[in-house]
């Protein structure tokens, strides 16, 4: 068998020049078939397992020959591993319909959103008064109370964020000036501190002597605590004479 299936290939023209690309199709001839089969068993087997060795994989190989003969390998259990696939293969078709349910009600829900967009866009419109031609009296008394209403609220608003500023600049300006009137304090104590020390420097004109005055003996001995003698003779001044 094996020596026909040899024949054969050296016959092809596909092994003339090395080994070629073998089509994929059916093999007519029965016995080569079954040569093939045998062989390509074997590898798909050696491939099952290395797959389960090397990466740790549950893997589950089932084959049938066409004379009915079963083929299989497992790591762990063929049974086993045909119902982990089946639980696999239900939680997929759940999953679908779930997905299929999530993308339904996600469309219902922009559908929502995009006319609730479309509402508040058509507000907005019309308070700014523009599409009115659609409102009836009341709709329109409706609007107008809404629009004082805001309006009412913008101007609290303003007002409040105006006397937080007024209050603001009044504290700064308060700020400013008592630190100004620091300021000067400290030049004006320099100041009078300089025009002290100069004062008391010698030679500077700072001091005042007050000039003699001319007093009399009575006087000043009376000042003294001390009475003149009337007796005591008064010496007269020597005239001068010219030579």
């Amino acid at each position: 068998m094996e020596a026909q299936s040899d024949q054969s290939r050296e016959d092809s023209p596909q092994r003339k020049n090395g080994r070629g690309k073998i089509a994929i199709k059916r093999i007519e001839n029965t016995t080569n078939r079954q040569v093939t089969f045998c062989k390509r068993r074997n590898g798909l087997l050696k491939k099952a397992y290395e797959l389960s060795v090397l990466c740790d994989a549950e893997v589950a190989l089932v084959v049938f020959s066409t004379r009915g003969r079963l083929y299989e390998y497992a790591n762990n259990s063929v049974k086993a591993t045909i119902e982990r696939y089946k639980k696999a293969s239900s939680d997929s078709s759940n999953n679908g319909s779930m997905s299929e349910a999530n993308s339904q009600y996600y469309q219902q829900e922009s559908s929502k959103l995009r006319t609730q967009i479309n509402n508040l866009q058509n507000q907005n419109r019309q308070v700014l008064g523009e599409a009115l031609g659609a409102l009836s009296l009341r709709d329109l008394k409706n609007l107008e109370t809404k629009v004082e209403k805001g309006i009412g609220k913008i101007r609290t608003k303003k007002n409040e964020l105006l006397y937080a500023e007024i209050e603001y600049l009044q504290k700064r300006q308060e700020i400013e000036l008592h630190h100004n009137n620091q300021c000067l304090r400290a030049k004006i104590a320099e100041s009078s501190r300089a025009q002290e020390h100069m004062n008391l420097m010698p030679g500077s004109g700072g001091f005042e002597f007050v000039g003699a005055q001319a007093y009399d003996a009575p006087n000043f001995l009376q000042v003294m605590g001390l009475h003149p003698n009337e007796d005591y003779p008064k010496q007269e001044e020597p005239q001068l004479q010219l030579m």
